[in-house]
């Protein structure tokens, strides 16, 4: 798993979950206690809501993505930048500042002036976001979307999020976002909690992973609450999303949100990961059908997966040493600079028993004794 660098906020599997606070700089936006107009104001909020609450990045929002509005031009949103960059500007506390808009010429402009982050809501449907995000090394979240700038996070099927994340393809401090809501009218609660369910399928990108839950509709419906009060189900959701993989978690509650986050994080499992002369190991997660399909062929899959693997730095002898040894052993070896092992603990310690590579055996043996 890929750690990301956010102006020198680290974001990845060894870090704390991290925290991003919103602030609303539309009127549109439905959460009322975050939207601002006067930069004096923002800021006070920023430093008493969101940093001095707990938030590591406060994520400041030009315009409201719910489907009812008018999608605002490049141009319209340039001109309420200028809030966001006094609000910023003065600000007391300490923090990342990440920039939400679909457009590269909003987010050159942001981060020419100060900010340090991108939250793209559009997965780089603008082609030449990932350009600019790279050109000024910054992290940027990339939101699954179509490939249309007026219809953000509108994916309704599971799997055509990996497609909508691949779009345009990732910078190396892309944070994936799988995209919850209701973007359109064809997304439904239960696509929204399909994708929950299988969230830690996204793990397959090797970026770390951003979530947007809070308060959100595939939630509080199960509770049978509104938006005021669906605060203790977004706190739920939030532990299992950080177990399931989630290293950002977006939020109007931070506190409440930062405290539910660390018992995710406290109680999420252990995943072996290390280098042995050179060779890297990264245990995978594979706890369901739809995680092996991720990492392995449809037969391999169904024939039962308990360890997956990526291995990094071999050889082409050691790889093609790997490849026919597991294929003897009915062990799914595939891919090439990062070669993907999967099957199950059986096979993969006849696996073992057969390889002549002793760091091989070494760094396999550890991944085993984990899936345990």
């Amino acid at each position: 798993m890929r750690t990301v660098d956010a102006a020198g906020l680290e974001i990845g599997d060894d870090q704390p979950p991290r925290i991003m606070g919103v602030l609303n700089v539309s009127q549109e936006s439905p959460y009322k206690p975050s939207v601002f107009d006067d930069a004096g104001e923002a800021a006070e909020y920023v430093d008493t809501q969101l940093i001095d609450q707990g938030a590591d990045i406060v994520d400041v929002g030009l315009e409201s993505a719910n489907k009812k509005f008018e999608v605002l031009s490049a141009e319209e949103e340039l001109d309420r930048l200028d809030t966001a960059i006094e609000t910023i500007e003065s600000v007391s506390g300490d923090a990342v500042f990440s920039i939400e808009t679909r457009y590269h010429e909003v987010a050159e402009e942001a981060l020419k002036r100060g900010y340090d982050m991108v939250n793209d809501i559009c997965g780089f449907a603008d082609p030449e976001m990932p350009r600019v995000c790279e050109d000024y090394d910054v992290a940027v979240g990339k939101m699954a979307s179509p490939a249309d700038l007026e219809r953000p996070g509108a994916v309704e099927d599971v799997d055509d999020i990996y497609d909508a994340l691949f779009q345009n393809g990732l910078t190396d401090k892309t944070i994936i976002d799988p995209a919850f809501g209701g973007w359109s009218e064809e997304k439904t609660i239960e696509d929204d909690r399909e994708t929950f369910r299988r969230l830690r399928e996204f793990r397959a990108f090797g970026q770390p992973m951003l979530v947007s839950i809070n308060r959100k509709n595939f939630l509080r419906s199960i509770a049978g609450r509104d938006t005021e009060g669906a605060l203790p189900v977004s706190l739920a959701a939030t532990s299992m999303a950080v177990e399931r993989g989630a290293h950002v978690i977006r939020t109007h509650d931070v506190a409440e949100t930062r405290d539910a986050a660390l018992v995710g994080d406290t109680f999420t499992p252990d995943r072996t990961e290390t280098t042995i002369d050179g060779v890297e190991i990264e245990e995978l997660d594979v706890r369901t059908l739809g995680d092996a399909r991720r990492y392995t062929d449809d037969d391999t899959a169904a024939a039962g997966v308990t360890v997956a693997c990526e291995l990094r730095g071999l050889d082409d002898a050691t790889l093609t040493h790997l490849r026919t040894t597991g294929q003897e052993a009915n062990v799914a070896v595939s891919g090439g600079e990062s070669a993907f092992v999967a099957g199950s603990i059986q096979s993969v310690e006849t696996l073992i028993g057969e390889l002549e590579d002793e760091n091989l055996t070494t760094a396999l043996t550890a991944v085993v004794e984990g899936s345990r």
